[in-house]
């Protein structure tokens, strides 16, 4: 189930409309909207907790381990850092599907992935070319 249909489903069940969900939570109608449209995701785990705070419910039910990764590197890097991860997850998913992988083994990959891709881009940060390195 993907973090609009778990969003739409606790909203539902809570018996609260969008504008309450979003007053509650802080942001606005169009943002409930458009997060239980799939056209948005929440850029930043403080939005995502306040919504689960709302809900009562937690951040892990309502994004997963794989959205959890997403909205961590969109808080760290933005957001190329974000499609890249939701890329990373998409092909660790997509290999593993329909395999013996547990639950937690997959977070475990799906994790080192994501520890791996900023260990990866710190480096290309630390060898990559200065501006201005070839004007002398």
């Amino acid at each position: 189930m993907s973090f609009a249909e778990k969003l739409k489903e606790k909203r539902a069940q809570s018996g609260l409309t969008q504008a309450d969900l979003a007053w509650k939570a802080g942001v606005t109608a169009r943002t409930i909207q458009n997060y239980e449209l799939g056209t948005r995701r929440p850029s930043n785990m403080v939005v995502v907790q306040k919504i689960a705070d709302a809900l009562g419910t937690t951040t892990e039910y309502l994004l997963g381990s794989a959205g959890t990764l997403i909205v961590e590197a969109h808080e760290r890097g933005g957001a190329k850092a974000a499609r890249d991860i939701d890329a990373l997850v998409s092909e660790v998913t997509g290999m593993f599907a329909g395999g013996t992988l547990s639950d937690d083994a997959m977070d475990g990959a799906m994790r080192a992935l994501s520890e791996a891709y900023w260990i990866a881009k710190e480096k290309n940060k630390k060898y990559g070319r200065r501006k201005g390195a070839d004007k002398a």
